[in-house]
């Protein structure tokens, strides 16, 4: 049975090695790798803070990520439809195409892609207890 210990450094091992896939993933995207995650998250019109939370960052840090994709075309900001202080993002339709194209390119050598549809159902089952959401 695996102590707490090694299943943190499998945990730790396996978050690393999705980093470096999404990074080595960027070619010909014109992305940083935090501007990946963040066009990754947006799959939905979300507000800065939620989308911080998503990239488990802090929000003035999203503030420029978001400066950066909207000078770029691929996102905007609204006003939110039930909170005069606060904005949403979302995606633009260049967005839409980059992060269609960024996803496709995820898919390619995941390191998830030893396990089967059972087992990676079985860990996001797992995960989810472990993490409480």
């Amino acid at each position: 049975m695996k102590s707490d210990r090694e299943v943190c450094l499998m945990v730790t091992e396996l978050a690393k090695q999705i980093d470096d896939h999404l990074r080595s993933h960027l070619t010909g995207l014109n992305l940083t790798a935090t501007q990946a995650i963040a066009i990754r998250e947006l799959s939905s019109p979300m507000t800065m803070r939620e989308l911080a939370h998503q990239m488990t960052c802090e929000a003035s840090n999203v503030t420029f990520v978001v400066d950066r994709l909207e000078a770029g075309g691929l996102v905007e900001r609204t006003p939110h439809p039930d909170d005069r202080r606060s904005k949403r993002v979302a995606l633009t339709a260049q967005g839409r195409a980059v992060r269609a194209r960024l996803m496709r390119q995820l898919t390619k050598d995941s390191p998830l892609d030893p396990l089967s549809a059972d087992e990676r159902a079985r860990l996001q089952t797992l995960l989810a207890k472990a993490v409480r959401t």
